[in-house]
C-alpha cells in the first residue's frame, strides 16, 4: 500500500488494479478478466472457483453479487445467481469471497453488482467493507453516471475503482461523460443484449473500443460473448482486457462435481490466458 493510502486510511486496491492492467500492456498483451458469481455453487465452492481461475491465468476477477433480476445477464448467469440466492447467499458472503480470493492470490478482485443491493445495504458501509476486504472496486452496470456522485465520493475515499459500462449504442458525448466519471477501467459491452457466449464478438466491439479510447486514457476491457481462446485473441487485438464470464459459469453448471468444475475453469483460464497474448 502506498504511503498516501496509509495516511488517508484507504485500504481499497484500485492501484493494484491499475498496476495489473499496466503490467499486461507492458507485456504486449491484454489482461484476462474472469467473472464468477459469489455463492455459486456454494459460498466455499465459489471462493475455490475464483482461486482456480486466477491459478489458471486470470489477471483480474469480478465477483458477481447475485441478484433476483439480473437485467444484463443471460440464462447461464441467471441460473447460477438463482442457485446462489436459493442457497441463502448474503452480502457478507460476497465480501468474504473477495477477501479470501485476494488474500490467497494477491490478484485484484472487483464486485460486479446492480445498484439496488448497495443502496439497501448502505453506500458508505458497503464501500468501507469492500475496501477492508481488499477489494479493488465495483462494476455498476445499472447505476446512471448522473446519480453516482454519492457512491463515487465513498469509493474515492476508500481507494476503490468505479467501473461503468458503455455499449455500442452510447453516443460519443455520452462516452465522454461516462469515462470522465469512471476509474480503474471502462467495461465495453461488445454488443447490445445480455451476457452469454457467442459465435463471434465482432466489429461492433472494435468500433466501440476505438470511440471510447478517443474520450479517455483509462484501459478499455471488452465483455459479453467471449468464450474461447480464438475469440480472446481477436478481442486482445484491439482491447486492453478481455472479460469472460458465462463460459466459466457454464463449466461449473455442467460439471458432475465441484472438483471437476474447478479443473475445467482452471483449464479454460489457461487457454484464454494464451489467447490474450496476441502473438
Amino acid at each position: 500500500m502506498s504511503n498516501a493510502s496509509e495516511k488517508t486510511g484507504r485500504t481499497g486496491r484500485i492501484q493494484l488494479l491499475s498496476d495489473t492492467l499496466a503490467k499486461a500492456k507492458a507485456e504486449d498483451r491484454a489482461a484476462l478478466v474472469a467473472y464468477l458469481p459469489a455463492g455459486f455453487p456454494t459460498v466455499d465452492g465459489g471462493i475455490a472457483a475464483v482461486k482456480a481461475v486466477i491459478e489458471g491465468g486470470a489477471d483480474i476477477v469480478e465477483v458477481g453479487l447475485p441478484h433476483s433480476d439480473p437485467v444484463l445477464d443471460g440464462a447461464v448467469i441467471q441460473t447460477a445467481d438463482d442457485i446462489a440466492l436459493r442457497g441463502g447467499v448474503k452480502i457478507a458472503d460476497v465480501l468474504r469471497t473477495v477477501r479470501e480470493a485476494h488474500q490467497a492470490t494477491g490478484a485484484p478482485v472487483l464486485v460486479m453488482t446492480y445498484w439496488n443491493p448497495i443502496d439497501r445495504y448502505g453506500v458508505e458501509r458497503f464501500a468501507a467493507e469492500l475496501a477492508e476486504a481488499g477489494g479493488a472496486g465495483c462494476i455498476l452496470p445499472d447505476l446512471p453516471v448522473q446519480e453516482s456522485a454519492l457512491w463515487r465520493e465513498h469509493a474515492d475515499k476508500q481507494g476503490l475503482a468505479t467501473v461503468f459500462v458503455v455499449a455500442p449504442s452510447s453516443k460519443d458525448e455520452r462516452l465522454a461523460t461516462i469515462t470522465a466519471a469512471g476509474s480503474g477501467f471502462v467495461y465495453a459491452a461488445s454488443l447490445m443484449g445480455v451476457t452469454g457466449t457467442r459465435e463471434s464478438v465482432g466489429h461492433e466491439a472494435q468500433e466501440l473500443v476505438r470511440r471510447t479510447r478517443a474520450k479517455t486514457e483509462l484501459p478499455v476491457c471488452v465483455g459479453l460473448g467471449v468464450s474461447n481462446a480464438a475469440q480472446a485473441k481477436e478481442v486482445a487485438g484491439f482491447a486492453d482486457g478481455v472479460i469472460v464470464g458465462s463460459a466459466f459459469v457454464k463449466l461449473l453448471l455442467d460439471a458432475p462435481d465441484l472438483p471437476a468444475g474447478l479443473e475445467s475453469v482452471r483449464a479454460l483460464a489457461g487457454e484464454l490466458a494464451e489467447g490474450v497474448r496476441r502473438s
